[in-house]
């Protein structure tokens, strides 16, 4: 058994898997999923869990390079757009507008569905190498 970390299996080899340049989507409970993407669904009620508390165990063990954003998250939930900007200053930042983010979705390797239930609680990470 683990004992720190993603406990979640398929959400743990997902992490340990990725290469340099892959991207993976930590997102509320409504955006849309593509078909041909994997979801790893972890909502189980409104706000549980938490797209924070999801996306803070993931950078914990991801090498993340870069993160997108739409700026519809700083204008609708500028508190939120505050946490994901703390949680990843020291990475790179790339705006982008909420069509554009759901487009880039197609390309993610896994979106995480968390149960978020705040509007446009979702970002993109990129991952990066650890040397």
């Amino acid at each position: 058994m683990k004992k720190q970390g993603v406990f979640h299996g398929r959400l743990s080899q997902i992490i340990a898997t990725m290469g340099h340049g892959d991207t993976i989507c930590i997102a509320d409970v409504g955006l849309p999923i593509p078909d041909q993407v994997e979801c790893i669904d972890l909502a189980v009620s409104p706000n549980v869990p938490a797209f924070l508390q999801v996306l803070t165990v993931v950078v914990e063990e991801l090498a993340v390079e870069g993160y997108q954003v739409a700026e519809e998250t700083r204008q609708h939930s500028p508190q939120m757009w505050e946490d994901i900007a703390g949680l990843l200053a020291q990475v790179e930042a790339e705006l982008t507008d909420h069509e554009s983010l759901k487009a880039a979705t197609h390309n993610c390797r896994a979106v995480v569905r968390t149960g978020q239930c705040t509007p446009y609680a979702n970002v993109i990470l990129r991952a990066g190498v650890t040397f």
